[in-house]
């Protein structure tokens, strides 16, 4: 059996279903399952109630899916953390008998696996307990991929054809803002009723002889372990089963800042629907899609400071409904809405309000001894990315093909979890995204209304500019041609102007330390280094951190501006950029180390003492880096911090000089400037410390005395760090004050980076991760700003700058692995045009080279 990886499950031909949210259980005393009643059932289940027999079936894998066969080995995957066996669990289960299996929780991926593992071996005993009624469930409707489909398809047929003839199928999306609808297609939805779901999967159930024992609690957790080889916990983002384990699998579970509640209408959306509400309490949103011919899904969802102001708290369910009707009457069209207590007869009990606050759950470990989690117990991932009942279903089929793979139960459920870990791990940080987008929507509001759509719909970093343009290219089109591109030029391909500097594209060669420089002499290395990035296309070539003074080192390899020697030489790196290629800016990055200074060279041991010639290090406050590892730096007095001011200053005119175009100050990473902005580093008690006020205040003075000296026509650019990644760092929002303070001083952009402030950080890693800080800073303030941090594509970089996240974008280690990346990107995407002019001994390369034909003939006669 195959089955497919989850997919992007962003609006589009990827999936956008809403998240299930399952109420706790209580565990009670039981009994295990009643075989008899599952073999009674089998006994007449030849063709089943679906009337499907039960033969196996093959399958073929998603695109994303990393191996397609029909009995594989475990695949790639980062190792799952192992999973330690209860003690009575601790003898071998690698038994000849068929698996008796226990299921906690009748929703979608707790029956689908079930079936899926009866219907792989009839002969095994499952049990699924649900303690509500069959047909009870929160939300309506269920929204799967053609990727997950498939996987059904191949797992299932009898089960695939059941959802294909009740899903209801549309193309379009609908974003109203500020009174004007905008749509775009071609992105291909299918949906159902969450009730008709169940249905089909209790039928199914049923038909293969699956022992279902609804209006039941279950067991509790132990007992189940010990009367059943497998126990599949499926009971949700609540789960008892989780909680009677926790000190093993290791749950987190965070609350978000926004409230939202389940309602449907009677009657069908013809599109997708994102409506936005602009009230005198704050902004509310509408998620609305049909999942019947005759009735819609409708999600309302607000920050919680706009649902009290609302006065929604004090709200009862049908109050709650009616108002949100009123709401959204253009939506709705004056049509009534009703909640979860209309759609099914008794519900299991619930809090007394159906507004909830979402909650992401991680845990560190899946399974333990023979207790595995599945669906929300394990995970769940914001409703606006839709990935709920997916997730659940994908888990299910690869927990029960991991099952038929592995020879025992301990590998087959270290291979789910290695299988499944890191796609989920993906699907949360797109689910991230996307939920901190919809808390943070009324910075969006003021976009222009094709921005704003498009910004919208890339907002988990999943659907890009490319994807969308071959989705719908004249939606596409338009939000390019609002942006301003001449026809035919990528967005990264047209030119911004900071100050008295036009770039001719908006890619920039991040800074990088290359720990090549003599005594801070930057040498060939240098030249090459810079010389062939500037040849390579970029807007901007940023040079590495130059230091200001000898002790302002990082390394003895970092390269300097505080000698005439050092003047010269990076005159020569800056005079070959202007005459070799034209139209090409070089900017300087000017930094001082701080108390990450005196370390060995990177490939020696990065922020590692060196093990003779040691310098002193200074900071804000006598805090090292690293405890035991790294020097105590000297807390810099008023003598201290005035002498390196004056160094900045020395630096910056040199730079002047050398005919650099742009110059940057580093207040980023953990160096001397950064230092004094994190209160984390900055334990002062006199007017350099404290408040934010007071952190601010000698990083300002340096920006000023160097502002002072750096041509007035010149640009300034400041790198902050906008998050520390570590409790009791900076904040976003100190990091948006931190970004106006400078803006305030002439600051003409904010190049926004984060962390490696403090050793102990611990960063949220994925593609373009960092660029959210940008984002908010921007469309906050409205200044411009450079986003950096894992953007990779050009497809990335095309997204962030038409959704108006950023306005420049920095790359480094594409650049490494290729100087002339820019060129390539505009190669690869058709572009010929001044934005991106090939050097002209490289002209001849301006093409994408040939390969191997790999297409035939098409043919053109039928010949009877």
């Amino acid at each position: 059996m195959r089955r497919t990886h989850e997919q992007d499950p962003e609006p589009g031909p990827d999936s956008w279903q809403p998240y299930e949210s399952r109420e706790p259980r209580r565990a009670t005393q039981g009994r295990p399952g009643d075989i008899g009643e599952a073999r009674a059932a089998r006994e007449a289940r030849e063709v089943g109630e679906l009337g499907e027999a039960r033969e196996p079936t093959e399958s073929t894998e998603a695109p994303e899916a990393p191996e397609a066969r029909e009995v594989r080995e475990a695949p790639e995957a980062p190792e799952a953390p192992e999973s330690p066996e209860a003690p009575e669990v601790r003898k071998a289960r690698q038994v000849s008998r068929p698996l008796r299996v226990a299921v906690v929780g009748g929703g979608p991926g707790g029956l689908y696996a079930a079936a899926l593992l009866k219907r792989l071996d009839p002969a095994r005993e499952i049990t699924v307990w649900e303690r509500g009624a069959p047909d009870n469930t929160f939300g309506f409707g269920v929204v799967l991929s053609d990727e997950t489909l498939g996987g059904i398809q191949h797992a299932d047929p009898v089960v695939y054809r059941a959802l294909q003839e009740e899903f209801v199928r549309w193309d379009d999306i609908d974003i109203v803002h500020r009174g004007l609808t905008l749509t775009s297609g071609g992105h291909g939805f299918a949906a159902l009723g969450r009730r008709r779901l169940l249905e089909i999967l209790h039928e199914r159930c049923r038909s293969l002889g699956v022992g279902l024992r609804v209006r039941e609690e279950a067991p509790p957790a132990a007992e189940l372990s010990a009367a059943y080889d497998l126990v599949i916990a499926a009971d949700g983002v609540h789960s008892l089963t989780r909680a009677a384990y926790a000190d093993v699998f290791r749950p987190r579970v965070t609350t978000h800042r926004c409230r939202y509640i389940w309602l449907a209408a009677d009657f069908a959306f013809d599109a997708f629907r994102f409506e936005i509400a602009e009230t005198e309490h704050g902004v509310m949103q509408l998620h609305g899609y049909p999942y019947a011919k005759n009735a819609s899904t409708v999600i309302v969802e607000m920050r919680e400071e706009v649902w009290r102001a609302a006065g929604l708290d004090r709200c009862d369910d049908a109050e709650s409904t009616e108002r949100c009707a009123r709401i959204f009457a253009d939506a709705l069209g004056g049509r009534a809405l009703r909640g979860n207590a209309a759609s099914s007869g008794v519900m299991p009990p619930r809090p007394p309000s159906s507004w909830i606050a979402f909650r992401t759950v991680v845990n560190d470990c899946w399974s333990y001894g023979n207790t595995v989690l599945l669906g929300d117990a394990a995970h769940t991932a914001h409703f606006s990315i839709g990935s709920g009942t997916k997730l659940a279903v994908e888990d299910a089929l690869a927990l029960a093909a991991c099952i038929e793979e592995q020879p025992g139960l301990p590998a087959a459920l270290a291979a789910y979890e290695s299988e499944r870990r890191p796609v989920v791990a993906s699907t949360q940080r797109a689910a991230a995204a996307s939920l901190r987008w919809f808390e943070e929507l009324a910075t969006y509001l003021d976009q222009p209304p094709r921005q704003f759509a498009f910004n919208l719909l890339t907002r988990s970093r999943r659907v890009t500019h490319d994807n969308l343009r071959l989705r719908d290219p004249a939606f596409t089109g338009a939000v390019e041609e609002d942006f301003g591109c001449p026809s035919g030029t990528p967005p990264m391909f047209t030119p911004f102007r900071l100050r008295g500097l036009t770039l001719r594209n908006r890619v920039v060669v991040s800074p990088m330390d290359m720990y090549s420089a003599v005594d801070g002499v930057p040498g060939n290395f240098h030249l090459v280094h810079l010389g062939a990035r500037a040849l390579g296309g970029a807007g901007l070539v940023m040079t590495e951190m130059v230091c200001v003074s000898t002790e302002g080192r990082i390394t003895p390899g970092c390269a300097g501006l505080y000698t005439a020697e050092q003047a010269a030489a990076w005159r020569r790196v800056t005079d070959f950029v202007h005459e070799q290629s034209p139209g090409t800016a070089v900017g300087v990055q000017l930094g001082h180390s701080g108390r990450k200074g005196s370390t060995r060279l990177m490939w020696d041991g990065i922020d590692q003492p060196l093990d003779d010639g040691n310098w002193p290090v200074a900071a804000a406050s006598a805090l090292p880096y690293r405890a035991g590892v790294n020097q105590v730096p000297r807390e810099l007095d008023d003598d201290g911090l005035a002498r390196i001011r004056e160094q900045f200053v020395a630096a910056a005119s040199r730079a002047a000089d050398c005919g650099f175009d742009l110059l940057e100050l580093h207040c980023a990473h953990g160096y001397l400037l950064s230092g004094f902005l994190s209160p984390l580093t900055n334990q002062r008690t006199d007017g350099y410390g404290g408040s934010l006020a007071g952190r601010l205040r000698f990083p300002l003075e340096v920006f000023d005395a160097v502002r002072g000296v750096w041509p007035d026509d010149m640009p300034m650019t400041v790198r902050i760090s906008a998050t520390d990644w570590a409790e009791g760092g900076t904040t976003v929002e100190e990091a948006i004050e931190i970004a106006r303070a400078f803006a305030a001083r002439g600051a003409d952009a904010i190049d926004v980076s984060t962390g490696q402030v403090v050793a102990d950080e611990a960063p949220e890693y994925g593609r373009s991760y960092q660029a959210p800080y940008a984002d908010r800073i921007r469309n906050v303030l409205g200044v411009p700003v450079i986003a950096v941090g894992a953007i990779s594509s050009w497809d990335d970089v095309n997204s962030l700058l038409l959704a108006g996240r950023a306005d420049l974008c920095a790359l480094a280690r594409p650049h490494l692995y290729d100087p002339h990346w820019t060129l390539h990107a505009a190669a690869e995407q058709g572009y010929a045009g001044p934005g991106a002019r090939w050097p002209l001994p490289y002209r001849a390369g301006s093409r994408t080279p040939p390969t191997g034909r790999t297409d035939a003939p098409k043919p053109r006669l039928s010949l009877a």
